[in-house]
């Protein structure tokens, strides 16, 4: 394989952090009669030695089509960011505010008329840029992405990204969020370290519950202007802090994730098979990129998990690449009385019970599939009362 090379600074010294071998495109749902085989491409992440960047070690092209409906715990989390923008002074009324859309979906567009905000035409310089739906980490040159959102600050403009944080990462093993087409893994000071070579200086941050931690961060190229109190200073110091303590630097640590591939994924193949053996009908529910590589390495495919339910109606009628699996309209899971589903975006956990209460009429479980990973397949019946108690 060829040296990686840094998407920012073009640096080729770095360290390969984790390896899932060759995984097929984590946003292509191919026909369920496509025959395949679906194609693969290794799936690396690498760490930049010179500006601490985690990103997608191999230059690939697989297919990709985000089809996905953007969760309602995303949309909240939004609102959130948003109200803490507002409170702290980083969206004034009459600012105009510049987008930069996401694959995800999900907008501030609308919320931020409500507060007097006004958004910015084609290309006009801003007073504040927004990154707010995990757009960023899609572009494969993450140098000229950022370049991009910088230039369209006005003098004294601030910008806004926000991010699932490395740390959380880390702290979760989460290490299916590594997939194809998620070019860059930020942490706030690796971030921050990257906006400092762009004339940017942070001057605030708010750590969030979403996806195990996601960071909202607000950089200006005019920090003596900023509204910047020392509430502001030690919660940014914080969020700093705790991430360099978690290990977003520490090659080791990063390295970490690799042990915690076979073991997950193997805890997850037990469980299923455990289940499917005492004769349960197993299915899924959340066709997300994220379970991808995470089905593909448990070996789990359509004759183990029976099917997996979306909501998105572009995957129905699909298929999970590389494993087979069906995906199902929700109303079809409800009709095949299944067992145990498995959650695999804890975030819809929620959301999905709500929308489908007949599961549990009819004796079914939901299980968060991160939680089934936990143990042997007898810790079942200590998994679903808390998935149960999450409304």
């Amino acid at each position: 394989m060829l040296t990686p090379r840094c998407r920012f600074c073009g640096s080729t010294s770095g360290d390969i952090v984790l390896d899932l071998g060759p995984q097929p495109a984590s946003e292509y749902f191919p026909a369920l009669a496509d025959p395949g085989p679906d194609p693969v491409a290794p799936l690396r992440m690498w760490l930049c030695a010179d500006c601490r960047l985690a990103q997608l070690a191999d230059r690939v092209r697989l297919p990709e089509d985000p089809v996905g409906l953007e969760p309602s715990a995303l949309a909240a989390q939004r609102a959130a960011a948003l109200d803490w923008l507002v409170e702290r002074g980083s969206l004034r009324p009459g600012d105009r505010v510049a987008e930069f859309g996401s694959p995800h979906g999900g907008s501030f567009a609308g919320p931020l008329t409500g507060h007097g905000l006004v958004l910015a035409g084609h290309d006009e310089p801003a007073d504040v840029v927004l990154d707010g739906c995990f757009g960023l980490m899609h572009a494969a040159d993450q140098g000229a992405a950022l370049r991009r959102r910088v230039a369209r600050l006005r003098p004294g403009g601030r910008l806004v990204l926000q991010f699932h944080s490395l740390a959380a990462v880390l702290r979760g093993e989460q290490w299916n969020v590594l997939r194809h087409g998620h070019v860059g893994y930020y942490s706030t000071p690796g971030l921050v370290g990257l906006l400092g070579r762009l004339g940017l200086t942070a001057i605030g941050a708010r750590w969030f519950p979403l996806y195990g931690g996601t960071v909202c961060l607000v950089a200006t190229g005019a920090p003596d202007s900023a509204p910047v109190g020392g509430r502001a200073a030690v919660e940014l110091a914080g969020v700093l802090r705790r991430e360099r303590a978690a290990g977003v630097y520490d090659v080791a640590a990063l390295r970490g994730l690799q042990a915690a591939v076979g073991r997950t994924a193997g805890e997850l193949r037990a469980f299923v098979l455990a289940e499917r053996a005492r004769g349960a009908r197993v299915y899924g529910y959340g066709a997300a990129s994220r379970a991808v590589a995470l089905l593909n390495l448990a070996g789990l495919h359509e004759g183990e998990l029976l099917g997996i339910a979306d909501a998105a109606p572009a995957k129905q009628g699909c298929r999970m690449p590389g494993t087979r699996i069906p995906v199902i309209p929700p109303a079809e899971l409800v009709d095949r009385t299944p067992d145990v589903v498995l959650v695999f975006v804890p975030e819809l956990l929620a959301q999905a019970r709500a929308a489908l209460p007949r599961i549990e009429l009819a004796g079914g479980r939901w299980v968060d599939a991160a939680a089934a990973r936990l143990g042997s397949p007898h810790r079942t019946d200590a998994v679903a009362p808390r998935a149960a108690a999450v409304n």
